[in-house]
């Protein structure tokens, strides 16, 4: 890769014009405030870092924003700077395609080795952890992280973004929703009457928390997944106490356990959906056992909000490139493009552009696109369009919608799907932490295959013309 760590990574962002150093802000509402409206109202959501916070010393940073834009993710990703949306996933999707997964080699130091405190030294808050929205239940230290956990029966390592909040100076709330391979694994341990050993990594290679993010196969390391992804093995460091393997080049380790008895109130916190859905409930608690930190660390933060946010922005790429990938290998043929719009938090909204080429074909494309791996979890709507839609452009999916589907005959509904506590549109009587269902509408809005030669034709700028315009007058009103 092109990048030696996180620090590394936010100069060469620095180099492309897109860092931005916020100085004097306050950990209180504000850090929050700033993030949100910077994504929103900025032409090019910036990556901000946050230092000589209110009450903390200069030096002990905080970035937010990481995975922002294009250009950033595809720095992350090693892939040309300047590609259109849907040639990245098209390119991203032949990486997957083409990956071998290459599990990371231990090392025997890592940089977040030159401060370690013991347990009874243990103080979280002397980290500038924000309080990121009003609605908040507390301080989430645990927004733009990695939680590293071991199958105690298979030994695999799985690596998850679940949310992490400061309870006091030594304990944390960890949350993780149903179905989840970290809280599979909690649960074994817990069933066997075992402490549930979890370490936390803050500031790391963006590579790695992207990849904590996806929907990687059960029994498949996220660490052998971003390895396969960057050609080259993580390097780790296995902590003495619980024996997780962490990343080497972290800013900030926390090592600690939970214990199956213990549980705290965790929450609200303002979730990915945009709603504080999940409201507070009884979760585990990480007791703390030991604290790694680099001098003057770099935290990391991906606080969640009303989409389009930095999760919903980067997941964008990779679920589309999944879904259009897992089409394929269902048999589904002529797939002329997958987008899951960061407007729809990547998860509640996907298009299928299709080349129809038999009876049926469309509504096959929505069923396998609405159910498969990288869509099961928490979907809502998949809409299926022709191939002369750009399913990138919601101005394009939204006309096709509106003049190519007849709703009694074109929308069909799928119940008891796979949902989540966190589902908004659930009543609070609903959301069982062990049942969460949910309905989908599967979205048929193609010219019926039928009369398909006979239906109107669109109006449209031909290609050439288009082209000839461009060059000859796009100067001067196009950009």
């Amino acid at each position: 890769m092109s990048y030696r760590d996180l620090r590394d990574w936010l100069s060469q962002v620095e180099d492309l014009g897109e860092l931005r150093t916020v100085e004097g802000a306050d950990w209180n509402l504000e850090i929050g405030a700033i993030t949100e409206m910077a994504r929103k109202e900025a032409q090019i959501a910036p990556c901000i870092v946050f230092d000589a916070i209110k009450g903390y010393p200069k030096g002990w940073r905080l970035a937010v924003g990481l995975l922002n834009s294009i250009k950033r993710v595809a720095l992350t990703t090693d892939m040309p700077l300047d590609l259109p949306t849907m040639e990245f996933v098209r390119t991203w999707r032949q990486r997957i395609k083409e990956m071998k997964p290459l599990p990371p080699v231990q090392v025997k130091d890592g940089v977040f080795m030159e401060n370690v405190w013991e347990e009874k030294d243990v103080d979280l808050l002397r980290f500038p952890t924000p309080h990121y929205n009003i609605g908040d239940g507390g301080r989430y230290i645990g927004t733009g992280h990695i939680t590293i956990t071991r199958d105690p029966d298979e030994g695999w390592v799985n690596i998850g973004t679940y949310r992490i909040m400061i309870h006091d100076n030594k304990n944390l709330g960890l949350y993780m929703s149903p179905g989840r391979h970290g809280r599979i694994q909690m649960e074994k341990y817990f069933a066997q009457g075992r402490s549930f050993p979890v370490a936390v990594a803050i500031g790391y290679d963006p590579l790695l928390f992207m990849a904590s993010a996806f929907e990687v196969p059960y029994g498949l390391s996220e660490y052998d997944f971003a390895g396969g992804l960057r050609r080259e093995p993580l390097e780790v460091v296995r902590l003495e106490r619980c024996g997780l393997p962490v990343p080497a080049n972290a800013e900030l380790i926390i090592e600690g356990e939970c214990l199956p008895s213990e549980r705290k109130a965790e929450g609200p916190l303002g979730e990915w959906t945009g709603y504080y859905a999940s409201a507070v409930r009884e979760e585990p608690v990480i007791r703390v056992r030991r604290v790694y930190f680099r001098n003057d660390p770099i935290m990391t933060g991906a606080p969640p909000s009303r989409p389009p946010t930095e999760a919903t922005f980067y997941k964008s790429f990779w679920r589309s490139a999944m879904i259009w990938e897992e089409l394929e290998r269902a048999g589904v043929p002529d797939i002329a493009g997958v987008w899951c719009p960061p407007e729809g938090n990547t998860r509640l909204f996907t298009t299928v552009a299709i080349k129809q080429r038999y009876p049926g074909h469309a509504r096959q494309a929505g069923m396998i696109a609405s159910q498969c791996h990288a869509a099961a979890y928490l979907g809502r709507f998949t809409v299926v369009v022709d191939d002369d839609i750009d399913p990138t452009d919601l101005k394009d999916v939204i006309w096709a919608m509106t003049t190519r589907c007849d709703p009694v005959e074109d929308i069909e509904i799928l119940r008891r799907c796979w949902s989540s506590p966190l589902d908004p549109i659930l009543p609070k009587e609903r959301k069982d932490r062990d049942a969460s269902f949910n309905s989908r509408a599967v979205i048929d809005a193609c010219r019926p295959y039928e009369w398909i030669k006979d239906f109107p034709a669109s109006v449209i700028v031909p290609p050439e013309l288009a082209q000839q315009v461009r060059k000859k007058w796009g100067k001067q009103i196009l950009y």
